[in-house]
């Protein structure tokens, strides 16, 4: 894919991301529940792979202090048009392994899967590593994962056993700026030895009167399978302290049907 198809694709995705990716249930008011003891402390909020602001924005616009945190400059030209007139929200185009704020905050979320984009020990502990030294003593950490429950191993099996790089259809939306509708169509593929789910996804635009009149495409994008003790060294290895982890944002107990983690973790320290 050519360098200019690539920012093609990228503007697309950027300007499409918030009608094609909705909440997970539960999800907004369990950030902001964490969100209200940060300014009660006068902290700052931290999101890491921030996107185009879909949580960020909600958390400032109840007074929380927050930067959101992206590598791609179109999510962040689609987050600072959606931001304009809400107060105390700033952000900043970085590497979520190689980033210096020079700041703390007294919370730090990483939503929506997005540490899965880390294929890598090395990556993951250095984005551990960043996130640390961002946190005021006593400052939190969310994580929130896929989960690999059965029903999700089964489906991994699957792409190994041969049913692997198939377009299947997926979502279906409208361009908000364009009224056309959108169908999407994703190929996955999985590598057992290096955990790595591999998902190829393709968009057409359709008319009103229903011809295809666009298409978008991305490269193979890499995500890792991340289960539950591997996130537990990781973090202890880093040098956090574990408070909970999940199976929802309505704090279930992660079980065997779960279908999301979501790791709560602490710098370790005082923060009255």
């Amino acid at each position: 894919m050519s360098p200019s198809s690539d920012q093609r694709v990228a503007e697309f995705y950027a300007q499409t991301y918030d009608e094609s990716v909705p909440d997970w249930p539960g999800e907004i008011e369990f950030y902001k529940g964490l969100a209200t003891e940060v300014r009660r402390k006068g902290e700052g909020l931290l999101e890491i792979a921030c996107g185009t602001g879909r949580v960020a924005i909600r958390l400032a616009q109840d007074g929380t202090h927050t930067v959101g945190l992206d590598l791609s400059s179109k999510m962040l030209e689609v987050a600072r048009e959606k931001s304009k007139g809400v107060a105390g929200i700033s952000w900043v185009e970085a590497d979520m392994c190689a980033f210096d704020l020079g700041e703390a905050f007294g919370l730090v979320i990483i939503p929506g899967h997005a540490f899965q984009n880390l294929n890598t020990p090395q990556e993951q502990v250095a984005c551990l590593e960043c996130i640390f030294r961002h946190l005021e003593p006593g400052g939190q950490l969310v994580v929130h994962l896929d989960h690999q429950n059965v029903e999700n191993i089964a489906w991994l099996g699957s792409l190994v056993g041969g049913k692997g790089g198939v377009f299947d259809p997926a979502e279906q939306f409208q361009h908000a700026r364009t009224g056309h509708q959108i169908r999407t169509f994703r190929a996955w593929d999985y590598k057992p030895a290096t955990q790595t789910a591999i998902c190829i996804t393709s968009w057409e635009a359709i008319s009103s009167d229903g011809q295809v009149v666009d298409r978008w495409q991305t490269d193979p994008v890499r995500l890792h399978c991340v289960f539950r003790f591997e996130m537990e060294h990781l973090l202890g290895r880093v040098g956090f302290f574990i408070d909970e982890v999940y199976g929802d944002f309505f704090k279930n107990p992660l079980d065997d049907k779960s279908s999301n983690m979501i790791w709560v973790a602490h710098r370790p320290g005082y923060s009255g």
